[in-house]
C-alpha cells in the first residue's frame, strides 16, 4: 500500500510535494552533471542538453517514488 503525498508546511505556507522534490532534484542533478563533465563522459551523448533534461526528469521521478 502506497502512502499519499502530503503538503509541506514552510513558515505557514503549504507547498506541493512535487515542487519540493523538484528543488531537491536540482541539487542532485547539479552534482551528477558536474561529475559527468569532470569524468569526460559528456562527449558520449549526441545532444548533451537533451540528456540533461532527461537526467533531471529521471531524478525527479526517483525522488517522488522513493521519498
Amino acid at each position: 500500500m502506497e502512502t499519499m503525498l502530503s503538503e509541506f508546511n514552510i513558515f505557514g505556507v503549504f507547498i506541493a510535494p512535487v515542487a519540493v522534490y523538484a528543488v531537491a532534484a536540482l541539487f542532485v542533478f547539479l552534482i551528477v552533471r558536474n561529475l559527468i563533465r569532470l569524468l569526460g563522459l559528456a562527449g558520449w551523448f549526441w545532444h548533451f542538453s537533451l540528456f540533461e533534461v532527461s537526467l533531471y526528469a529521471c531524478i525527479v521521478c526517483l525522488l517522488v517514488k522513493y521519498l
